[in-house]
């Protein structure tokens, strides 16, 4: 059994196609094709089922991948490992952010961290911290930025708080609140509302304090995503909440201050196990000590 050929498994596997995945992996389709029929000779078992229409996993080929994956992982890892014991970071980081953090600026960090260490591949992922959470702790992600309610605390992973603020509300241009002064949350109980999901970390925030203040409010939308939330408040149907420290990417939108404002938290998590090269340089540049990021879990 070969790296090369769980990488043909892998490719054929996320692309589910022959052809795309033998031009991903820059080889004529006939010698992946051949590769994998040796490698399901060697197991005694099909991996894919093909048609003239379809290609997908057999049983045997739904349990054989994720080990796959991480064969490939651990050799990955180790070429950068032994790249490090010479003084060269490389390899792989993978990094997630909800899209209003702002107790960091990302593109600059990345743009600094890609200048310093230009041999490791970098992918960012948006989504919402109980998603980015969950990736972290599997290891598809090495380390993610969060939006979470005070109190709340990732569990199964490493981390640290970064800021913490509150919210505002985001109005239409020319809506009465936009003139007042800071209000209070009983005066936007009859005001449709553009939120993200229930059960969301974006939405328990407002809707903690909402209860708080014995409010009752109609979310009229639910949205993921920042950029449909601000192109339906510029349409009128309803006002958002969203971090004081971020509206500032609105400057087309009014801002109206809360005295009882919900808060959020931002916090920087990696992984329990011990990072990658890629991952402890990005922490480190970060201002997290080599100690703090590699402690075994428990510590």
């Amino acid at each position: 059994m070969e790296l090369q050929q769980m990488r043909y498994v892998v490719a054929v596997a996320e692309t589910r196609n022959f052809t795309r995945a033998a031009e991903q992996c820059l080889v004529v389709q006939s010698a992946l094709s051949h590769q994998i029929a040796r490698l399901e000779r060697e197991l005694g078992a099909k991996l894919f089922d093909r048609t003239s229409r379809r290609v997908r996993l057999t049983p045997a080929g739904e349990a054989f991948l994720p080990a796959a994956r991480q064969a490939l992982d651990a050799a990955e890892r180790a070429r950068a490992e032994v790249a490090a014991a010479a003084g060269e970071i490389r390899g792989r980081l993978a990094i997630g952010a909800i899209p209003t953090v702002v107790a960091v600026d990302l593109p600059s960090a990345l743009q600094q961290f890609h200048s310093r260490h230009p041999e490791v591949r970098i992918s960012l992922r948006a989504g919402a911290s109980e998603e980015l959470i969950e990736r972290v702790r599997q290891g598809t992600l090495d380390a993610a930025f969060l939006g979470l309610p005070p109190g709340a605390r990732p569990e199964g992973v490493r981390g640290r708080e970064l800021a913490r603020g509150e919210l505002v509300a985001v109005v239409t241009p020319g809506h009465p609140l936009a003139d007042e002064e800071p209000v209070d949350l009983h005066q936007l109980s009859d005001e449709p509302f553009v939120d993200f999901p229930p059960g969301t970390a974006a939405r328990v925030q407002s809707d903690e304090a909402f209860a708080a203040a014995g409010v009752r409010r109609d979310v009229a939308f639910e949205v993921t995503n920042v950029d449909f939330m601000a192109r339906l408040i510029r349409q009128g149907l309803g006002i958002g909440m969203l971090p004081a420290a971020f509206v500032c990417e609105l400057p087309d939108l009014p801002v109206v201050r809360l005295r009882d404002a919900p808060a959020r938290v931002e916090h920087l998590i990696w992984s329990r196990f011990p990072p990658s090269p890629a991952a402890a340089a990005f922490l480190s540049a970060l201002g997290i000590p080599a100690a703090e990021s590699s402690r075994p879990s428990g510590s």
